[in-house]
């Protein structure tokens, strides 16, 4: 078995890539079973780099909040702002401190400055966006800056009379953005405002203002420009994900976490498919949000089951997805050692390429119906890899060892 495996190893290169595919797909995702990790990092964007100057590629997609990464898009497409301010308000979760990420911001910039100064056109530039919402496993943002920014470009641009509502009764409604912002909500329903009064109306009024949006999109995209229209697009989709994802932390019923988990990953999903409309994309995140099959987890001592965003996107562009997972073998800092032989991690441990690119469907089929037991973790910020998905992978990323040190 050891050398059939070895024949469907390859490095972790561009060109292997695309030989697992067949063509180039809109949306190409790089998942992590664990975040933090500069070694995974650092794999990634060697591999992007590779995938812009050899395949085309000029967008690439974090899970990191959407609104924020507007903030490293204008980065790196002209330079506001200094690297440093960027970095710390431009990613959610802690990433912006991640020299990985740091590094990418870097590169992208220093791309695009070289294709202003050879004279390239605008569309040859890179662009930069998160995918996550504005949320934090501690709780969500408050609507206040996606609803006002949506209304403000509305405003701007179309009659008056036409509007919903007024600036003053939004800023009303949504009140301190403290009652949103509320820690204990997320394990507390009654300490959530998602299904208040102002809340329910706040659902109504931004339902009208993305509708008003797509009436009035002929005469916006011609008095103000397409990235303007897009990005109000944007405030749209987060400013109605976010009081629908509110609306659900309100929520007692049994199905709460696994309503909240699935919004999430909608409002990922629909991000991501609306930055691929303007050509292919490169994506990194967790593989629990960007593979095919349906993911799992378990939360408040109770399993969860969802759709992720790579298996929205997949049911909507076919083969114009693309999903490579990573895997791993050890994180000694975190008290993950050497994989059980008997595990797909264990037969992949004892290859001599690292890192190593499989093909993750001729690795099932040498497998056959004895697939392996999936790994457990002694760790929870590390997922292992489930052999039931090889499948539903395009190909497999793996790395034997991460250093380092717990933070």
């Amino acid at each position: 078995m050891a050398t059939d495996i070895r024949d469907i190893t390859h490095a972790v290169d561009a060109a292997a890539v695309m030989r697992l595919l067949p063509g180039r797909p809109r949306l190409l995702a790089l998942g992590e079973p664990t975040h933090g990790e500069d070694t995974l990092l650092d794999l990634r964007n060697e591999l992007f780099r590779q995938l812009v100057e050899e395949e085309g590629y000029r967008t690439i997609a974090v899970e990191s909040d959407c609104l924020s990464g507007l903030l490293v898009d204008d980065y790196v497409t002209s330079g506001t702002d200094t690297l440093d301010e960027v970095m710390e308000r431009g990613f959610s979760h802690g990433w912006g401190s991640q020299a990985g990420n740091r590094e990418l911001v870097r590169w992208m910039r220093a791309y695009n400055v070289r294709a202003e100064r050879d004279g390239r056109p605008a569309s040859d530039r890179l662009r930069f966006a998160g995918f996550d919402g504005p949320l934090e496993i501690t709780g969500a943002a408050s609507p206040r800056q996606a609803l006002t920014a949506l209304h403000g470009y509305l405003a701007a641009g179309v009659d008056a009379g036409l509007l919903p509502c007024t600036a003053e009764t939004l800023d009303r409604l949504i009140g301190a953005d403290e009652r949103w912002t509320e820690p204990a909500a997320m394990r507390d329903p009654a300490r959530s405002v998602g299904q208040s009064a102002e809340a329910g109306r706040l659902r109504l009024l931004a339902d009208d203002l993305v509708a008003l949006l797509d009436a009035q999109s002929p005469h916006l995209l011609a008095a103000t420009s397409r990235e303007e229209w897009d990005r109000a697009c944007l405030y749209g989709r987060t400013a109605t994900g976010l009081l629908r994802y509110h609306h659900w932390m309100a929520d007692a019923s049994p199905a709460r976490l696994a309503r909240l988990v699935a919004v999430r990953d909608q409002m990922m999903a629909a991000g991501l498919l609306a930055v691929a409309a303007r050509g292919p994309v490169l994506v990194h995140g967790h593989n629990a949000h960007l593979q095919r099959g349906k993911s799992t987890m378990r939360m408040g001592g109770e399993p969860v089951a969802w759709w992720g965003a790579g298996a929205l996107a997949a049911a909507r562009l076919g083969e114009e997805y693309a999903f490579l997972a990573t895997a791993l073998g050890t994180i000694r800092h975190r008290g993950v050692d050497t994989p059980p032989p008997d595990t797909v991690e264990g037969l992949l441990y004892a290859l001599p390429r690292d890192p190593c690119l499989v093909d993750a469907r001729r690795l099932a089929t040498v497998l056959g119906d004895a697939r392996p037991a999936p790994r457990v973790s002694p760790w929870f910020g590390y997922a292992p890899l489930d052999p039931a998905h090889l499948t539903d992978s395009d190909g497999l990323v793996f790395v034997r060892d991460l250093p380092g040190q717990p933070a």
